[in-house]
């Protein structure tokens, strides 16, 4: 089984630090262990909470960090003005279809709808076969407990070709997650769409 290397991964995690502050120390764990291999951390662009710990912990450990941002977010003073570089785009949708662009890599932090909402479009395309980019869970606290709960029932009720660990990796410690990436073979699937066609 081949190792990949990794230029990008992006990372989707919460703008607050969450209730727990496991949740900021795995963040900036992250980010260090990012830059320490040489993997440009690609992220939301935020300054504040999960995102802000990840790109400072990133910087500080002098890896590349490159955030994207819709102008709107921008102009209420939320992008964070350290970073490698700010991609500023027109609208959400383009924001995440930049990230994917440029990432090979996926990981999901905790966070709330709106990191939920990146996870599960990336996963989407995934299965669709849109690309083969691995997609990773990173399960601080195991707060991911409950979503692999509700896949398992989704795959258990027939909503789902395969089951949900077949096209997830997950783990509550960064270096173990980054290395389960860097081996992932995914599932043979159909490719349903391409990116671009209607």
């Amino acid at each position: 089984m081949a190792t990949k290397t990794f230029q990008r991964i992006a990372v989707y995690c919460a703008s607050n630090d969450g209730a727990k502050p496991v949740y900021v120390d795995t963040a900036r764990a992250l980010g260090a262990l990012l830059a320490a291999r040489g993997i440009a951390v690609v992220y939301g662009g935020g300054q504040t909470g999960l995102m802000g710990a990840l790109a400072d912990a990133a910087l500080a450990a002098g890896g590349e960090v490159i955030g994207v941002m819709p102008h709107g977010l921008v102009e209420r003073e939320v992008a964070h003005q350290g970073i490698t570089s700010l991609q500023v785009v027109d609208s959400m949708h383009e924001r995440k279809a930049l990230i994917a662009e440029l990432a090979d890599a996926f990981i999901t932090m905790p966070g709330g709808i709106g990191t939920l909402e990146e996870f599960f479009e990336t996963w989407t395309w995934a299965q669709l076969g849109v690309h083969q980019k691995p997609v990773g869970l990173l399960d601080a606290a195991q707060f991911w407990d409950p979503l692999l709960t509700l896949l398992d029932q989704l795959n258990s009720e027939g909503f789902l070709r395969g089951t949900p660990r077949d096209w997830l990796v997950r783990s509550d410690n960064p270096v173990e997650l980054l290395s389960a990436l860097e081996s992932f073979e995914p599932p043979s699937v159909r490719k349903w769409i391409r990116l671009g066609e209607t």
